[in-house]
This record gives structure tokens, C-alpha cells and sequence, in this order.
């Protein structure tokens, strides 16, 4: 059974920063592309950042410059490093991977809140 497990999420204030952290477990033979989306009540998740098994990284417009990916394929796991944090970064931050175990496929973390004060 794969579990994408997340931890850093909380309240700060705007300009302040925190950092996301994902771990995968279970029985895992590789992961391709890791992730984080965004959502907040009402709205579609979005997608904030994304890195590929080979580094290579990508970002929403909203994010860049602020936020950085990045990951750990020793420990199976990927981080957000958040700068710079505005209001409106205020929601439910998911995991998302690439799994492959017996198949491919996407797993989804259980969603850590952030929140950030003006």
C-alpha cells in the first residue's frame, strides 16, 4: 500500500515563509513526476509546482520566484520551500506522485492547510 504523508503546513504571517515536506512509502519500484497542488473551498485544485525524476521543475506564474521544489528520490520524498507568503497562498496544499508499483500511478497526500494573515 503506497501513502504520500505531508507535514509543514500552518498560519504565518504574510512575507513569512514555510517549508512542505511529502514522503512516500510502501512498496514503491520508482516515482516519476512529484508535485504539489493547491486548493482552496469553492475552487478547482490547482497545480503550484511540479518536479520531474530528473529535476527538471515547473511553476505556477502566481508562485514563481517565491516558491521552490524540490526532492529527495533517497528518501522519496519533495519539498516546497515557500517565500515571500501572501493571503491568497492561504489553502489546502496536496502531494501528488507518480508511483509505479506493479502499474504507474498517481497518489495524492491527505492535504496540509496553510494559512497566511495579512
Amino acid at each position: 500500500q503506497v501513502q504520500l504523508v505531508e507535514s509543514g503546513g500552518g498560519l504565518v504571517q504574510a512575507g513569512g515563509s514555510l517549508r512542505l515536506s511529502c514522503a512516500a512509502s510502501g512498496s514503491i519500484a520508482s516515482i516519476n513526476a512529484m508535485a504539489w497542488y493547491r486548493q482552496v473551498p469553492g475552487n478547482q485544485r490547482e497545480l503550484v509546482a511540479q518536479i520531474t525524476s530528473g529535476g527538471r521543475t515547473n511553476y505556477a506564474g502566481s508562485v514563481k520566484g517565491r516558491f521552490t521544489i524540490s526532492r529527495d528520490n533517497n528518501k522519496k520524498s519533495v519539498y516546497l520551500q515557500m517565500n515571500s507568503l501572501k493571503p491568497e497562498d492561504t489553502a489546502v496544499y496536496y502531494c501528488n506522485a507518480d508511483i509505479a508499483t506493479s502499474r504507474l500511478k498517481a497518489y495524492w497526500g491527505q492535504g496540509t492547510q496553510v494559512t497566511v494573515s495579512s
